[in-house]
């Protein structure tokens, strides 16, 4: 893969490395494009969470955008050597913590995040898991947003986050979730 990039804000423009091997996707520029067009408002001095990181696209694209900070969790010591290079590559060391191991099990120095963003691989079996483990780093107005295959359907709860939105993009989509009863839940039932 070739062209994977920074979208906007301080660091637009600046390249990423790519992933290293099969079965590594990085979240493709068009989808980010549409995923912090939702998230406008909400990125600019933000603490994220960038769970499933491989290539830190995403953490890193919150942190131009503004985010105060971002931690990365990640496994697969082919991504992590990648992820590694782009924080260095961007001289966003200072801004940024990498957690080596499983997200569902790994110790999450940091929370609550303001937004948790998850990329597990589209075929993951523990998403239910997935989604308790991201409300339990997740701010009690916070955000969690979950890539995923546009063919597999999202839960509708992730722990005491409610989904409120459904944004479906190519074969991916991407399903938003945050505490039952905030504004972004309410006004989303309300607008149905």
């Amino acid at each position: 893969m070739t062209g994977l990039r920074i979208i906007a804000g301080a660091l637009k423009g600046r390249r990423l490395l790519p992933p290293a091997g099969p079965g590594l996707r990085p979240t493709s520029d068009r989808l980010r494009e549409t995923l912090f067009a939702v998230l406008d408002d909400l990125v600019p001095g933000a603490r994220v969470l960038d769970a499933f990181a491989g290539t830190g696209a995403l953490g890193l694209e919150a942190l131009s955008r503004g985010a105060r900070a971002v931690t990365f969790v990640e496994s697969d010591p082919r991504a992590l050597k990648v992820l590694e290079a782009n924080v260095r590559g961007l001289d966003a060391a200072e801004a940024c913590a990498i957690i080596r191991g499983d997200f569902l099990r790994a110790r999450i120095a940091g929370a609550p995040f303001d937004l948790v963003l998850l990329d597990p691989p589209y075929d993951s079996a523990r998403v239910e898991d997935v989604l308790d483990r991201a409300a339990s780093v997740a701010a009690p107005t916070g955000w969690i947003v979950f890539e995923h295959s546009r063919r597999r359907t999202s839960p509708d709860q992730a722990g005491a986050f409610a989904r409120f939105r459904v944004l479906p993009a190519g074969d991916s989509a991407l399903s938003f979730y945050a505490a039952a009863g905030s504004p972004a839940e309410t006004s989303s039932r309300s607008a149905t």
